[in-house]
C-alpha cells in the first residue's frame, strides 16, 4: 500500500540572488503550484507595493518556461528539477517515511552504500550521521555492550567507538575509570569536609576537627 501524501508536497523559501533583495516563496501541493513574492526596497515607491501571487496547476506549471527560469534562478536548477518531478507525479516516499523506519532500512545496508545515501539529500546525511545510526551499527556488530562502553559512548559518540580498535578502546574505559573514581573521591571530601595539611604532603589527607584558629590545648596555630 502506497504511503498516504500530505496536502503539501513541497515548500521552500528564500530571498532572491544578489543584487534582487525580493522575498520569495513556493509552495506544491497535490493539485498545485503557488508562487509568492514580497517586493523589497528601500526607495520610498516600493514601500507600498503589495504582494504577488500566482496559482496554477501541476500542468500549467510544467507549460511555464518562465516560471521555472523564475524558481531556477532563486532557488537554484536542482530545486527547480525536483519541483518538475513532483507535478509529473514522481514522488519521493523514501524521503517521507519517520526515522525508526528508515533506521531500520540503513541497517541492512553496507557502511559505502550508507555513505552515497547520506549526500542525497540534508535529511539523509543528518540521519546517516546521528548517534542513533551508529548506536544501533555498534550494537549490530558486537554480540554484548558493556555498560561501561555505553557510558564511554555517552562522552566520545557511539561514531567514534566503532571506529576505534578493542584496544583503544579498552584504554579509553581505563582513563575513564580514573576520572570517575577520583572525581567519586573529590565529591565524598566535599561532603566530609576534609582539607589537605601542607605538613601531611604525601601522607593523605587529614580531617578538619576543629575550626580555623588556635588551637585549644596547645594554644599554637593549626598546620592548615
Amino acid at each position: 500500500m502506497a504511503l498516504p501524501l500530505p496536502d503539501v508536497l513541497f515548500e521552500i523559501s528564500g530571498q532572491g540572488l544578489s543584487p534582487d533583495k525580493d522575498f520569495y516563496h513556493l509552495a506544491i501541493t497535490k493539485s498545485y503550484v503557488t508562487w509568492r513574492w514580497w517586493k523589497i526596497s528601500l526607495r520610498h515607491d516600493g514601500r507600498n507595493t503589495k504582494p504577488g501571487e500566482l496559482k496554477q496547476s501541476h500542468q500549467d506549471y510544467l507549460d511555464d518556461d518562465q516560471l521555472q527560469s523564475q524558481v531556477s534562478m532563486v532557488f537554484g536548477n536542482r530545486i527547480r528539477q525536483y519541483t518538475l518531478a513532483l507535478c509529473q507525479g514522481h514522488y519521493d516516499y523514501l524521503e517521507r517515511l519517520p526515522d525508526p523506519l528508515l533506521l531500520r532500512i540503513l541497517a541492512h545496508l553496507e557502511l559505502e552504500d550508507v555513505r552515497q545515501l547520506g549526500r542525497t539529500s540534508r535529511r539523509f546525511w543528518k540521519l546517516c550521521g546521528s548517534e542513533a545510526f551508529w548506536q544501533q551499527t555498534v550494537r549490530r556488530c558486537c554480540d554484548t555492550i558493556s555498560p561501561e562502553v555505553s557510558a564511554l559512548a555517552m562522552d566520545v559518540g557511539w561514531r567514534s567507538i566503532f571506529f576505534t580498535s578493542k584496544l583503544q578502546v579498552q584504554k579509553q574505559i581505563s582513563r575513564w575509570r580514573q576520572r570517575a573514581k577520583q572525581q567519586e573521591e573529590e565529591e565524598e571530601e566535599e561532603e566530609e569536609g576534609v582539607v589537605c595539611c601542607p605538613e601531611a604532603k604525601g601522607k593523605g589527607l587529614l580531617p578538619q576537627t576543629e575550626p580555623p584558629g588556635e588551637d585549644l590545648e596547645t594554644g599554637s596555630k593549626p598546620c592548615c
